[in-house]
């Protein structure tokens, strides 16, 4: 057990000698990847501290980023950590992903997904019951883009499926978590749910 806590401080005493930090390495594997990655699996990789030691980590590179004017900064999104451009620059970002509008969801997908969003877990017939229209289709093509699974089934007769959002759902709506979704209009319960393009 020593000899591997001597091995891992031998390695920290080498790295911060080349210049690596945690620091910069928790900079690294976020720049390497496009999905969220959990605190507590960049501690793993780290091999030192734990979650909160990350965050102090994050929050010092967010500090040299406004430091310097950085375009982007680090954020807690789906539960994990990303890379994220600020929101000053999204013009320009907009432009250079044109090509990505086929994939855009249509005002009817965005209408199905907020009410899985909302009222999940919820039932298919809910689901067209606030919407007026059938959704069958609809869900399959979110579930299709990860947007919307499958999370159980109701215990009724036929047991029929329940659906929930992913941690897609919220990577790409960029959200913590559902408790960031909008607030629903309380002078008018009834209404469909409605989320913005991401």
């Amino acid at each position: 057990m020593s000899n591997h806590r001597e091995s891992v401080l031998e390695s920290s005493t080498e790295d911060a000698a080349s210049g690596v930090t945690p620091e910069s390495v928790i900079e690294a594997l976020l720049m390497s990847t496009d999905a969220p990655l959990p605190p507590a699996k960049l501690a793993e990789i780290l091999g030192v501290g734990g979650s909160g030691d990350v965050a102090d980590r994050v929050e010092e590179l967010n500090r040299r980023y406004e430091t310097v004017g950085s375009s982007f900064r680090i954020e807690l999104i789906a539960k994990g950590y990303r890379i994220l451009t600020l929101p000053l620059y999204d013009s320009w970002i907009r432009k250079l992903h044109k090509e990505r509008s086929d994939t855009r969801l249509s005002a009817a997908a965005l209408e199905t997904l907020a009410v899985v969003a909302y009222k999940q877990p919820v039932l298919r017939a809910d689901v067209e019951a606030v919407r007026g229209v059938a959704v069958g289709d609809m869900l399959n093509r979110l579930r299709e883009m990860n947007l919307v699974r499958i999370v159980g089934r109701a215990e009724e007769i036929g047991r029929p499926l329940l659906y929930g959002t992913t941690t897609a759902f919220l990577d790409v709506f960029g959200l913590s978590s559902l408790k960031d979704l909008p607030k629903l209009d309380e002078d008018n319960p009834s209404a469909v749910p409605t989320l913005a393009q991401p």
